[in-house]
């Protein structure tokens, strides 16, 4: 059976109810300009264009393929609930919306939300009529403000460097959820793999008076454990133990099933699926060790962009493809660089056994403005929160390639108050505070460095080497904390005289083989590394220094890079 809409899975899948409504596909568009559309009562106009949802209009996908910049973007179509909704509570939820994004319901404000990559939602529930309804979404965005972060979207009118095609207003799936006067509303999910436990921290929306939380997992369809507890004003906290200890690890991405249900005397309330993975990560001196073992991350860097969708992936399938690529050529994981990835690219992550750092898009705002904490780490805390329980996330960065050029006090305790913010969210996982640039406060000592020669790369990584104070004496390395290149390669190789790449580009694919090869064992042989990444997966438009071409073909055999790549590490020595 065919789909009438594009990108019609379920957009939550490690929170899932059956009871909700994909709102892709066409709608009214119009671009506004003068950013006057509110003025002008385009809130109760009809739009002179149309659209096709997710998609963003500079995408070809979108059947807009505008790529000029626009400071706003309207959106309106109608929608008529299912009688399943009548007597609950209705929800509007947004993927993404890139920027500054405000909804009406039926001429009425609901809401309005601020960031380009974090996920949101509105209760719209007392603007609903019987019948049919009018959704009117405003996307504002100033990407040449200073005041909002871009990450590689291009702040020129052509893409440049490493620079690309923009972004503009909704960029993921619109979706209708209906829930029960009092619900669910988040799980928190703190796996104990040691103890083969699973800790829930919930929160509960509505009157939660002589509720009780109940929640069960199992395991390839057989019951692991059940655990209930009373809510407590509008919290719940229950220790899951599991019977069989099953660990999530790349090659064994190991997954219980986990139901929650809000009860009161014996009936259910509210039910959602969900799914969790018992994994620890965790460090000995320099080793990162998954589940008290050690583990070189041999990771790729994935900037998640795609010919015809931009932003936004073409089909559930494509994302779950990206990840089987890297993984051909025997990558264990990613960067998912300078962009928010959607929730359904960590599910395939959680299911394929797949490593993901994840990163803010913090290009476009400074650090040494006064008003960026406010801008910047609002969202980004957004963004900690709704990926917590993902099972493949195993660090957090929020800044990639701050430099230190003033030596601004403002900028380093920017940075160090998003560290330690960061890590009050989320202790479980090592925080990296700037990525490639001047560290002020950080868990792993990491740097960028695009060196092409590898005989340099292997003297200068060799072991015993005074590793990363190549700085000026603006930065010193203790000696003590684990450290990776966390960039590195990016060798050219395209036929295209405009492309790009870093360094001079090899003159045969047995060059490129043999660089490759030299600067990753390199890497691979240095017994204080924990692990690398490669730049990149895939050319990015003008950027040609993928080992897969833009449209996913891969430049070399599979089989030879990932040969390379899954040699022994020697910190993974015992």
């Amino acid at each position: 059976m065919m789909h009438t809409i594009p990108r019609p899975e379920y957009p939550r899948p490690q929170f899932f109810r059956p009871s909700w409504m994909n709102l892709n596909g066409n709608w009214q568009f119009e671009i506004d300009h003068g950013a006057s559309g509110r003025a002008r009562g385009l809130v109760e106009k009809e739009l002179s264009g149309s659209i096709l949802v997710p998609f963003c209009p500079e995408s070809p996908l979108s059947g807009v393929n505008h790529k000029d910049f626009m400071a706003a973007v309207w959106y309106r179509r109608s929608f008529t609930l299912p009688k399943a909704a009548e007597g609950q509570r209705v929800m509007l939820h947004f993927g993404a919306v890139d920027y500054r994004c405000e909804a009406w319901i039926n001429g009425k404000s609901a809401g309005v939300h601020e960031g380009g990559y974090a996920s949101f939602s509105f209760e719209i529930t007392a603007f609903l009529q019987e019948g049919e309804n009018t959704l009117v979404v405003c996307a504002d965005d100033q990407l040449r403000s200073g005041r909002q972060p871009f990450g590689k979207q291009s702040d020129r009118y052509h893409s440049h460097g490493c620079s690309y095609t923009r972004t503009t207003g909704i960029w993921q799936t619109v979706w209708l959820e209906w829930v029960p006067q009092t619900y669910v509303k988040k799980v928190k999910m703190i796996p104990d793999a040691q103890n083969g436990v699973l800790y829930l921290e919930a929160l509960v929306d509505g009157d939660a008076r002589e509720m009780q939380m109940q929640a069960q997992a199992s395991f390839q369809g057989v019951l692991q454990g059940e655990a209930k507890a009373l809510v407590d004003g509008n919290c719940a906290r229950i220790a899951l133990v599991v019977k069989d200890k099953h660990l999530w690890a790349p090659g064994s991405p190991h997954l219980y099933d986990l139901k929650i249900a809000l009860r009161r005397d014996e009936e259910n309330v509210d039910c959602a699926e969900s799914y969790f993975a018992l994994r620890t990560i965790s460090f000995r001196g320099k080793k990162c060790l998954l589940n008290g073992k050690p583990l070189f991350q041999r990771l790729i860097l994935d900037q998640g962009f795609y010919p015809d969708g931009i932003y936004t992936a073409p089909s559930d399938e494509a994302l779950k493809k990206d990840i089987e690529f890297s993984m051909a050529m025997g990558f264990n994981g990613a960067r998912l660089h300078q962009k928010v990835f959607e929730q359904r690219f960590l599910y395939w992550a959680d299911q394929l056994g797949y490593l993901c750092w994840g990163e803010m898009a913090s290009w476009g705002i400074d650090p040494a403005r006064p008003h960026t904490m406010s801008i910047f780490l609002r969202e980004w805390l957004e963004v900690v929160e709704r990926d917590f329980n993902a099972p493949c996330i195993v660090g957090w960065c929020p800044y990639n390639e701050v430099w230190g050029e003033s030596n601004d006090g403002l900028r380093q305790l920017t940075l160090q108050m998003t560290y330690r913010a960061t890590k009050a969210m989320d202790e479980t996982r090592p925080v990296i505070d700037v990525s490639g640039g001047l560290h002020v406060e950080t868990d792993i000592f990491d740097t960028h460095d695009y060196e092409q020669k590898p005989e340099i790369y292997q003297k200068r990584y060799a072991p015993g080497e005074k590793l990363y104070d190549r700085l000026e004496g603006q930065e010193h390395y203790d000696g003590k904390a684990p450290m990776f290149v966390s960039e590195y390669g990016g060798i050219r190789w395209t036929d295209d005289a405009a492309g790009w790449g870093y360094g001079e580009a090899p003159k045969t694919k047995e060059e490129f083989i043999s660089r490759y090869e030299g600067l990753t064992t390199a890497l691979l042989n240095n017994p204080e590394h924990m692990g690398f990444c490669y730049t990149q997966l895939t050319d990015v438009e003008q950027e040609q220094n993928g080992l897969y071409t833009y449209d996913r073909k891969a430049k070399f055999p599979p089989e030879i890079i990932a040969e390379i790549n899954q040699r022994r590490a020697a910190i993974e020595e015992e």
